[in-house]
């Protein structure tokens, strides 16, 4: 079976030591023992995913200077994508406080870049993705024909981060106020479970994966919303390196799932949402 893996960074030596260095996930990193990972070189990287079936990984920057302090990574999606343009999908990371910098960022990356989609983290901008500052990125996405990626859970012990702005009726409100956007809810909304499937349920155009929470308690709920009412709006992501993509992948299999939702779930809809055939 194909895979597309819809949240994945390469275990570079410089992206395990931005993450675990960053103001936002040091911490985190601290308590989870992140650093028993063993870097490895780019090409290595990309032969792994290679074997295991997985054609496609979209990488997500991160720009959250304005509210933490520290530099986006961006630059390293640029080179990852530039160096494997066909394994790696590229969405550019976002501060919605630049204002209209943002807006005219989001047109270059796209216009000359070649990005596919621009990524959020409404809990490290410590405003709700429905908040105004968003909109005039969303609008300039609809423009481009680009979907958006938000986070939607905030990992543990990032200092300044709530759970209030990561919740999927937020989403509901994009969702309302701009139908031609394609909406990508990163980690499953997480705690807000329910909320989270029937924002994909009521919404054509919002979608999402559920990475970091496949053993989570409410796990179940997401398996069984897959079967029936979002079976064609879940997107595979391992949330690689913060859980192994071969971990990751063991748990799907394990999932009971009907052979078609599962292809589903691991290639086909991410093919409708990037808009790549499906051959």
């Amino acid at each position: 079976m194909k895979i597309i893996d819809f949240r994945f960074r390469p275990h570079t030596g410089a992206i395990l030591d931005g993450i675990k260095n960053s103001t936002m996930f040091k911490a985190g990193c601290e308590a989870s023992g992140f650093d028993k990972w063993q870097a490895q070189p780019l090409e290595r990287i990309v032969a792994n995913l290679e074997e295991r079936g997985v054609t496609r990984c979209v990488i997500t920057g991160r720009d959250c200077r304005t509210t933490y302090g520290f530099p986006d990574n961006n630059g390293s999606v640029l080179e990852f994508c530039r160096a494997y343009p066909d394994m790696f999908v590229g969405f550019w990371g976002i501060d919605p406080h630049k204002g209209m910098d943002a807006v005219r960022e989001v047109e270059n990356v796209v216009s000359e870049y070649g990005m596919k989609g621009i990524a959020t983290d409404p809990y490290l901008a410590r405003i709700s993705p429905c908040e105004a500052r968003y909109y005039p990125v969303y609008a300039k996405c609809c423009e481009l024909g680009v979907p958006v990626f938000i986070t939607m859970a905030p990992p543990p012990q990032v200092p300044g981060a709530v759970m209030a702005c990561t919740d999927p009726r937020d989403v509901d409100v994009v969702a309302r106020d701009f139908p031609e956007l394609k909406i990508i809810m990163s980690h499953g909304g997480y705690p807000f479970v329910h909320e989270a499937i029937y924002a994909c349920y009521r919404n054509k155009n919002v979608y999402m994966d559920i990475s970091e929470y496949e053993t989570a308690p409410m796990c179940e709920t997401y398996i069984s919303a897959m079967k029936s009412m979002i079976a064609d709006k879940v997107l595979f992501a391992s949330a690689h390196p913060f859980v192994e993509q071969g971990e990751c992948l063991a748990h799907y299999a394990a999932m009971d799932l009907p052979e078609d939702v599962r292809e589903k779930v691991m290639y086909k809809n991410a093919c409708r949402v990037l808009g790549l055939s499906e051959e």
